[in-house]
This record gives structure tokens, sequence and C-alpha cells, in this order.
């Protein structure tokens, strides 16, 4: 294969005395978490990138002489064109466009061998950056299975660059790719394409632009104005250095021209890669495989994919997501719910009594312990939604969803983000950034607090108790209006999101490209690491907010002091949050709420569930979270001035409506506006949602006065 003339046959060196930084790149799918993983184990750490929500997972390896490399694990890409934020970061930081991420040294090409010509889309662009470049062959086991062998030696001189077999989740290859990762003069690729006639003039002149206003590299200009052409290299996120004015300016000469002409100019880059990418591995592979035999991955999605079986055993998977959430994680959270007890009473032992004690008691434990005792459930979520992952199953449940959340406006990607939600919102709204349609992502951002999470399982408890008359709830109610309750909030999420997507972010629904993976040995150690990952993003970004709301709770409530012989209830309705619950009573009394009730709405805000410790404090019961009891006789005798039940089972119905509508969780909030880069969004989803939950209850509540209730 011949050197074109830009190229030179030079090796790259890096000085000795430097650590090298190498950059793992690799589509979806490809292995390459597990690579990275298998690399540097416990030696990771995990941010996000300045300026946009992408997660950045840096770790260390060592060579094979002992000396340190540091290994920047990228987003999953299928190309450099980039279709998403994550793709768009990993182009950055290839590119040197970042200036919060030096460029690499070295680059990591992890490509899946069952799957190769198409993996090799994205190698063949980053080896246009004239970079050190090693190949790493990954599941070549699964590549066997299939009948697939390639080889190796062949496919390392075509290229010229170091090719490594290796399969990352047994270890095997792992001793080889350290080898090649120690050299310290890599050659960099004779790879080599013929850039089309019709669009080599405007390649050159933006390669000169770059040069010259951009300060590019030769190479690394011309792989980007490759990249330019490319119609789907649009995503800017924040952090990227911007394209200079008269780079921009050539461009958009050259698209107007082409357009006027009728010219596939981006189609003509593409067709062209693939081109050369066929002819190499046509050298380089052979399949022995029958095309008329069905893999083992076929046959099994002939019944999960199937149009009736799918359904059931998808029904069946989240079934058993479900009882473990709800069943599993309840020891677990007694165990914390004694421990945080225990704090509070060991603080109380050892302190003498005073405003420091009880900020500490009453704001910090209380506040923090209100976070923590979910994380179980949140372990248990993102356990099995890892397993599904790296099995290979969640593909497949996105799929089939696909059909149903493709009448909202939405597609499949948009289900495993609601799926999480009924956890926690938070956890959810993280897992959008995997979908590239900006106006998809929004639409799902915004309706996952719909779907009923976990911290409103207290407040639905306390309302059906309070509902039912006697001292025992029925089980078959109790489970069925749990049930309608969190149908309740998965028909307003999709409604909403239909409506969205018809009005406020109107667009064609986008088409849901999805790669099915072949199914997988699950890696444990990859899903415990995914699973303390997204607990960690839970504690870091619930944690610390509910904490600083907690204690501003505390004082809101406690302040101005009432004298010492009044009883809790009174010195709470003179607090400012007592009169906050008075100022809003005219605002929620058509719903059948007092001021009483509105000092939980305030305070739930932090968090949901703890509308049912304020309403202790309220009714002056004690400990109302161990028992429930005590509180529900307090909520059957509490009354309005006039005499008049207040807790009726129509106003326990409609409290119970609101919660499922009402944006009643300030972390929620923050994190819509740490993902969205705005606090129009966040506030746009607080008057959409309580303006439902106003709506409906008003609805509810007059509707069911009037006839009787």
């Amino acid at each position: 294969m011949a050197l074109p003339s830009h190229i030179t046959s030079t090796a790259s060196t890096v000085t000795p005395s430097r650590q090298p930084v190498f950059a793992l790149v690799g589509n979806p799918n490809s292995g390459k978490t597990t690579l990275f993983n298998a690399l540097t184990g416990l030696k990771q750490k995990v941010g996000n990138y300045p300026g946009v929500t992408v997660e950045k997972k840096i770790g260390t390896t060592w060579s094979q002489h002992g000396t340190p490399m540091t290994v920047i694990d990228l987003p999953g890409s299928y190309s450099l064109a980039a279709r998403s934020p994550d793709e768009a970061v990993t182009r950055d930081v290839l590119l040197g466009r970042r200036n919060d991420t030096p460029q690499p040294d070295r680059i990591l090409c992890v490509v899946d061998t069952s799957n190769l010509e198409r993996n090799l889309y994205l190698v063949h662009q980053i080896l246009d950056l004239g970079r050190p470049v090693i190949l790493v062959l990954n599941m070549m086991d699964v590549a066997a299975q299939a009948g697939i062998t390639v080889r190796v030696a062949r496919l390392e001189r075509e290229l010229g660059i170091p090719v490594i077999a290796c399969e990352a989740h047994n270890g095997r290859g792992l001793v080889e790719l350290r080898v090649a990762m120690s050299r310290t003069d890599l050659p960099l690729s004779r790879h080599a394409w013929d850039v089309p006639a019709a669009v080599a003039p405007a390649v050159a002149e933006l390669q000169a632009s770059l040069v010259e206003n951009d300060g590019k590299s030769p190479l690394i200009a011309r792989a980007e104005a490759l990249l330019l052409l490319t119609d789907h290299d649009s995503v800017r996120v924040a952090g990227s250095t911007p394209l200079h004015d008269h780079t921009a300016a050539i461009l958009q000469q050259w698209s107007q021209r082409w357009t006027t002409a009728g010219t596939d100019w981006a189609g003509t880059l593409v067709n062209s890669r693939y081109e050369a990418i066929a002819r190499l591995c046509a050298e380089v592979m052979e399949c022995k495989a029958d095309r008329h035999t069905l893999s083992r991955s076929d046959r099994i999605d002939a019944v999960v994919t199937h149009a009736w079986w799918g359904w059931l055993v998808l029904g069946g998977v989240m079934t058993l997501l479900f009882l473990g959430i709800f069943t599993l994680a309840e020891y677990p959270m007694n165990w914390i719910d004694a421990g945080i007890a225990q704090l509070a009473d060991w603080v109380k032992a050892t302190m003498a009594p005073g405003d420091l004690r009880d900020l500490i008691t009453d704001g910090a434990i209380a506040g923090v312990g209100g976070v923590v005792i979910f994380l179980p459930q949140i372990l248990i979520l993102f356990f099995f939604v890892g397993l599904l992952e790296s099995t290979g199953y969640m593909a497949r449940a996105a799929f089939i969803m696909d059909r149903v959340m493709s009448r909202v406006g939405l597609n499949g990607k948009s289900f495993i983000p609601l799926l999480s939600s009924y956890a926690c919102a938070i956890p959810g709204i993280l897992a959008t950034r995997t979908i590239e349609d900006r106006k998809d992502r929004l639409v799902t951002i915004l309706v996952a607090p719909l779907m009923s999470c976990s911290a409103r399982l207290p407040v639905y408890l306390l309302m059906i108790a309070a509902l039912v008359p006697g001292d025992r709830v029925p089980v078959l109610t109790k489970v069925g209006l749990m049930v309608f309750m969190y149908a309740l909030g998965t028909v307003g999420a999709f409604a909403f999101a239909w409506l969205f997507r018809r009005t406020l972010l109107k667009g064609d629904p986008s088409p849901m490209m999805m790669e099915l993976p072949p199914y997988r040995r699950p890696v444990l150690f990859d899903v415990v690491r995914h699973m303390l990952d997204r607990a960690g993003d839970f504690l870091k970004n619930a944690g610390t907010i509910i904490l600083a709301i907690s204690i501003l709770l505390w004082f809101l409530s406690s302040y101005p002091k009432a004298p010492d012989d009044v009883l809790p209830g009174e010195q709470l309705a003179q607090s400012f949050a007592g009169q906050a619950g008075h100022f809003i009573e005219p605002a929620i009394e058509p719903l059948g709420f007092d001021w009483q009730i509105g000092i939980g709405l305030i305070t739930s805000f932090a968090a949901r569930e703890v509308f049912v410790s304020t309403m202790g404090v309220v009714f002056n019961t004690t400990d109302p979270e161990e028992d429930t009891t005590p509180l529900r006789h307090a909520l059957a005798k509490a009354t309005w001035p006039d005499g008049r039940q207040l807790f009726t089972p129509l106003v326990c119905f409609t409290l119970m409506i609101f919660y499922v509508f009402a944006m009643q969780c300030v972390s929620t909030l923050a994190v819509v506006r740490s993902e969205t880069g705005s606090w129009k969004w966040p506030l746009f989803q607080i008057a959409y949602m309580t303006g439902t939950a106003w709506i409906l209850c008003f609805i509810v509540y007059q509707t069911g006065r009037a006839l009787g209730f």
C-alpha cells in the first residue's frame, strides 16, 4: 500500500521521563469498558468534562518495566462525525479541541472482531490523524464462535501499526498489549485512501485554512477537514475550541456550491471510506460460518424480541427488578434507618441540649438519612441495570419498547432512563446522556420525574393507611391503590411526552438506530463498578443538596422560638414554616388541604418522604416513621376550625394524586439544571408539573364533594 505524500514513515517517540497518555476509543459494545477496567483495576478517577455532563474516566496502568501510564477512557463512538455529546467529546479530545484535556500522545483503538468491518470505520478516521495507534482486536472468542478468522499479522502489515488479539473479559492478550504500550517508538500508520476527486479541492482548501488560522498540524488539519465535510459533524459542546470564521466561511461556500449542484458530498466521503475498508477486510478476514445457520444470539432473539413472547419476557424481567427493589432492599433500609436513629441518639446523649444539637440531629442527620435510606434501592436497581446491559438484554428491551415509545414521539432509548426513574429521577435523568437527539433527550428529562420514585412510597403508604377505615388495610386494597398511582404517573409521563413533541419541542420523531450486541456472560467486576459509580453520582448530586435544604428547613421550622411550654405542633405553627403554610392555605384550600398540610407540602420540597415526618411533628405524634399507627389515628382526628374532618378518604386520595404529579424534589431540579445548562427547564418543570397537580386535584376534590364523598 503506497504512502500518501503527506505522511512520512517515521516513528513517534515519547520521552522516557514523561508519563505517556493513551486515549482508549471504540464503538459501543466493543468491550472497551471491560478492557479499561482490566488495564487500570481500581486506579480510576471518574468525573465530568468541564462545561459538559459527559463522564470522564481516567485510570493508571503500568508498563512491562513498572512505569505508570495514563489511560483516558473516551465515550463510545461509532464515528468522529459526532451525533451526540458523547461522540463530540471523543472527537474534540482526539483533535485537541478541548482546552481542559490535553491531546493524548497515543491511541488505543478497540474493535469487536466479530463486527470488524463496521468497527474499522472509526479506526479508519483515527488513522487519518497521523497519531501512534495500537489496534486491539477484542472478543476474538466471539468471532471464532461466529466462524470468523482474522489474519492478525497480515492486518498488522497492511496498517503498519501493532495489532493485538485480545479477550479482555478473561485477560487474554493483556500482557502483549502492555508490551506494545511500553514501546517508546511506535510506528505511524501506513494507512492511505484516496479522497474522492469531487471533494478533494474542498479538503485542500479547508486544510490550508485550519493550518493557517487555527494552528493545526497538516495531518490534524486534513482529518478535521474531512470531518467538517460530513454533515453529521454538527454537534458542538461546551469546552471545545470554536471554529475560525474564515474556516467556517469556506465550509459554508462549498456546502452551498454542492447543494446547488445536487452533490451528496457527505455520502461520497462515507462510501469512499467503506470501499477502502471492504478491500482491507477482504484481504485479512475469512468467514467459515454457514450464512443460513443462526447464531446463539439469533436463536435467543427469536424469543426475546418476538412480537408476543418478547413482552412476556420483558414483563418477567421487570417483575424481578421491582421485587428486588421493594423486597430485598427492605432489610438494608431498616438497618440504615436504625443506624441513623442510633447516631442521632448518640449525639443527643453526648451533647448538651441546644440549637446546635438540634441542628445536627434534626437538620443534618435527619436530612442526610432521608436520602441514604434509599441507597439500597438505588444499588439494587443499578446492579440489575448493569447486569442487563452487560448480558446484552437491555438493548433488546429498548427495541421492544420502541414500538410503544414511538407513539408518544420518543424512541426506545428513552425507556432505560424512565425505568431508572422508578427508583429515583436523578439517575434516570443522568441516563439520558446516551440519547443522541437533543429534543428526545430534553423531553425524557422533562417527564422522568413523573415516574413514581421510591421517595413517594412513604407518602402513599401513609395516605392509604389513613384512607381506609379500620386498623388493618386489606392487602388487595393497598396493592390496587399502589398500582393505580404508579400507572397514573406512567400514563402522565407518556401523555406529556406526546404533548411536548407536538408543541414545545415539535419535530419529527427520530428513528432509533441501536446495535443489538451478542449475548455475553456478564463480568461481575464491571457490573459492581457500574453500580458503585452510579450510586456515587446519586449521593453526590442528592445528598449534598438535601443536606443544605434540610438545614434550611430546620431553621424555618424552629424559628422564631416559642416559649418552652409550647407543644411542638404549636411551635411549628408559629415558625416561619408555619407562617408559610398559612400563607399558601388560600391556594390549596380548594384542593381540601389546610395550612398544616401546606407545611408538609413545603418541607417535602427537599424530599417527598419528609412529608411523613413533618405530619408527625405537626400533629404531635412520636416516631411516625417507626409506626404509622399513632400518626394515622392523629390524622383521623384532625379537623378544620369548624369541626369538619380534615383527612377524609377524598382528601387522602387527592393528596396522593398531588404527589404523583407535583415537582417536589429540589435535588432533581438541580440535576436538571446541570444536564440542560439552564434554569429555564427546571423552572418550567415546576410550573407544568405543579400546575397539573393543582388542576387535577381541584377537579378530583370538587367533583368528589359534589358527588357527596
